[in-house]
């Protein structure tokens, strides 16, 4: 393939995405930030979690880019009640058959909304979470593997605490970026009501990506370049949360119990090199890892008691770290 041709491809899929984003933008207003995060999570094969007070239109933004995209989609609404087989599926008798059958559970999607993962007891979030991890699912003697796509956008509402069954770290860090969609802006939620007062509002969704179409972006996103500076630059920044003191911050490291894993290291980088195809660029630039490190560290760095006390989250953790982990000294 000549160069001139792959770079007509790449310019032809960096489009679609413009599309996706603004067929979403049609029904979902001022949530930029959030459909932007759940395309670099479809495009780099990691689930997102979704964190914020009810009515920002989580589950709206989920089911409307499942629209745009030509993906089998199931949502599943978690509560107390619910079992494991009831993600998963089971084995049910055939008694015309004498023997028994099975029955694959909603898990067996492309798109997976797990609406309130919060409310579901810890079996039955280990079990979504083993889908994420191992992307199979095993009934009987029978291995099943889940079709590619696989993406698990899960929400959580923070208010609430009764009733909820809070996601242990080691789960949560199965979670590429952990996002946090916030209140609109006056405009925003002028245009919403406007379309939600009018009852008769209607709006047709088209299909932008086919299966075939986000597969082959992830392989673009795969061969974009990241140079070797910014490889350690990313390095050093993971460690900085693991070793504190050996960068300077002797103060954060009263707050800090555990650092990120090797998880966050893989994420950061693919995560970053999607922000730059996304922005037309076939390079990553420090800029694009720095858009990003929030939504990929926030969630696994682990503060202690004393950090809770102070009002220290991991958001100041993370800020005291890029100004100290500086990429020109690398």
């Amino acid at each position: 393939m000549s160069e001139v041709l792959e770079k007509e491809i790449t310019l032809s899929y960096q489009k679609k995405i413009q599309e996706v984003v603004s067929e979403v933008g049609k029904v979902v207003v001022g949530q930029g930030y959030m459909i932007n995060r759940l395309l670099v999570g479809l495009f780099t094969n990691g689930h997102i979690l979704l964190e914020g007070v009810p009515g920002l239109a989580k589950t709206l933004t989920v089911k409307t880019l499942a629209d745009a995209i030509a993906l089998d989609f199931h949502r599943i609404q978690f509560t107390p009640d619910l079992l494991p087989a009831d993600i998963i599926g089971t084995m049910i008798y055939n008694q015309q058959k004498g023997e028994f059958e099975v029955k694959k559970g909603p898990i067996f999607a492309n798109l997976i909304l797990a609406d309130e993962i919060n409310r579901s007891p810890a079996k039955v979030q280990s079990a979504l979470l083993e889908c994420m991890q191992e992307r199979q699912v095993s009934l009987g003697d029978t291995t099943y593997e889940l079709d590619k796509p696989f993406l698990v956008l899960a929400t959580q509402n923070p208010i609430e605490q009764e009733g909820t069954y809070p996601l242990p770290e080691a789960q949560v860090d199965r979670f590429m970026m952990k996002v946090y969609p916030d209140y609109l802006d006056k405009e925003s939620e002028l245009e919403v009501m406007r379309r939600m007062s009018n009852m008769n509002y209607r709006h047709e969704i088209r299909n932008v990506l086919k299966r075939e179409d986000i597969l082959a972006i992830r392989n673009q996103i795969n061969n974009v370049t990241i140079s070797e500076s910014l490889e350690r630059y990313i390095i050093e920044l993971i460690f900085a949360t693991r070793k504190p003191r050996e960068y300077g911050l002797n103060e954060e490291a009263n707050y800090i119990q555990y650092g990120v894993s090797t998880r966050a290291t893989i994420s950061l980088n693919l995560a970053a090199k999607a922000i730059a195809f996304f922005n037309m660029r076939d390079y990553v630039l420090p800029e694009d890892i720095k858009e990003v490190i929030h939504d990929i560290l926030g969630h696994r760095i682990i503060l202690n008691f004393e950090a809770e006390a102070e009002g220290i989250n991991s958001k100041q953790i993370i800020d005291s770290v890029l100004r100290k982990v500086n990429i020109n000294k690398l």
